[in-house]
């Protein structure tokens, strides 16, 4: 059956050209209208040329809308895809610019268990509000449609979303499919292997990993053991090339043999300061640059989008055909299977982030937690008691809740002294005038002096 989808924030090359590349090999979605919107008229118009060209390369029957109006995108969907980042990486890496020029490596927003470098939650004020504004517009101009957040912080503002709006809203994540790193290093069957992460976004542990009917825990325990040390010789060797793959990192192993559970995903990347008080100790943990949230893991990554974004202009340019860019079939994005669950009853079973309701055992219901979870016509059906050690719980869980607390807390009442309060509980800061003015500096932006006003 034909429906409505908005995407907003759609001139996030990774995200759009994923998702329409899979709405394109999905029958059922077919004669479906899809609503592209972003304020980036130079990405817009790209990613539309892109969309109209791939669908009919694909030869595939679907309308493809632009505007640069979110309301007019959002009016009447039957799903808003949110992929927006509000100001874009320029601007959160001027930010980052001015913590370190006052002692904080890596940015005031970087913490224990939230190293990721788009993961912006306390200086992430105009993220907040663009996110809530959009839950507004849903609720108002299309309240029957389903929100999926993609863009980060995918914990905090799932977790704020569903305390304050009545609407159907579930934020996604891919770092869960990390775990096949582990499978093809170790050397397991990809097909017949299951594995299971739980936690928040960006903090999941895998708490079942099963071979067939077999336990493969003990197979990856005797692995490490035996392999890691020669295996990690050839992982270093490509960690110059490939600063975005560290689920096999050291920082990985050390953190499995810590807790006595693997780390998956984005969880591997964040960690204690034990892995990131400084260049040289992330060059220890996360190989030659540094891995993925070093400053040249960062820009490695960031090059990597435009360089993408370079690609597509010119195979559209020289009107070269489009489906070279993608692997044959769907990718492993878990949108669009999402939506086709939700709209035509495809049932599956997907990881999810939404509202815990009694899913996870030790964690308030009012917090949204990830966990695998069967999608339908009829909506999100999720299992109880869900659990993780007492130790992951202590050390990595509950810090970071309190963390997401503290961001929403500062969002929703604002006042400077909640940046210092925060401030006070990091390491790198010696002093409180350091503290005093580094907020000060980052509030004195051009770009934030909305912001200011809120936190003054």
């Amino acid at each position: 059956m034909p429906f409505k989808i908005a995407v907003l924030g759609a001139g996030s090359l990774f995200w759009s050209s994923t998702i329409i590349h899979d709405l394109c090999l999905t029958p059922e979605i077919k004669g479906s209208t899809i609503a592209l919107m972003d304020i980036d008229k130079d990405r817009l118009d790209a990613i539309y040329r892109f969309a109209k060209r791939y669908s009919a390369e694909v030869k595939f029957d679907i309308k493809f809308l632009k505007t640069a109006d979110r309301k007019e995108a959002i009016r009447d969907s039957d799903f808003v895809i949110n992929t927006a980042m509000a100001g874009g990486h320029k601007y959160y890496e001027k930010m980052r610019a001015i913590s370190e020029k006052n002692g904080y490596f890596r940015g005031i927003n970087s913490v224990e268990w939230n190293m990721v470098s788009d993961y912006h939650t306390i200086w992430g004020y105009y993220q907040f509000k663009l996110a809530t504004d959009i839950a507004r517009d849903v609720e108002e101009l299309s309240p029957q449609s389903w929100l999926l957040q993609l863009s980060n912080p995918v914990f905090e503002l799932t977790t704020l979303i569903g305390r304050e709006f009545r609407i159907k809203s579930v934020g996604i994540c891919h770092g869960h499919l990390d775990y096949k790193d582990i499978v093809g290093s170790v050397g397991l069957n990809r097909e017949e292997t299951e594995a299971e992460s739980i936690g928040l976004n960006h903090t999941i542990w895998m708490t079942r990993f099963r071979q067939g009917s077999e336990d493969a825990y003990p197979i990856l325990r005797e692995w490490m053991d035996k392999n890691y040390s020669s295996f990690h010789k050839g992982w270093l060797m490509t960690s110059r090339t490939n600063p975005l793959s560290v689920q096999m990192s050291p920082a990985m192993k050390d953190m499995y043999d810590e807790y006595g559970i693997a780390p998956i995903g984005d969880t591997v990347r964040s960690g204690t300061w034990k892995y990131h008080r400084n260049q040289r100790t992330k060059v220890k943990w996360y190989g030659a640059l540094g891995g993925f949230d070093s400053a040249a893991g960062w820009k490695f990554y960031l090059d990597m989008e435009e360089r993408n974004m370079s690609m597509i202009n010119n195979a559209l340019k020289n009107s070269e055909p489009l489906s070279y860019l993608f692997p044959s079939g769907l990718s492993d994005e878990p949108v669009v299977p999402i939506i086709n669950a939700l709209a035509n009853d495809v049932r599956g079973t997907y990881q999810v982030n939404a509202i815990n309701r009694g899913i996870f055992e030790g964690i308030h219901d009012d917090v949204a937690v990830e966990t695998p979870s069967v999608i339908d016509v009829k909506g999100i059906h999720r299992s109880g008691g869900r659990r993780l050690p007492r130790k992951v719980m202590n050390f990595s869980i509950l810090p970071r809740i309190q963390r997401m607390e503290w961001a929403l807390e500062a969002f929703l009442d604002g006042g400077k002294e909640t940046l210092l309060e925060w401030l006070m509980a990091d390491p790198r800061t010696r002093t409180n005038k350091q503290a005093e003015r580094v907020v000060d500096d980052l509030l004195k932006m051009d770009e934030n002096r909305i912001m200011a006003k809120h936190f003054r």
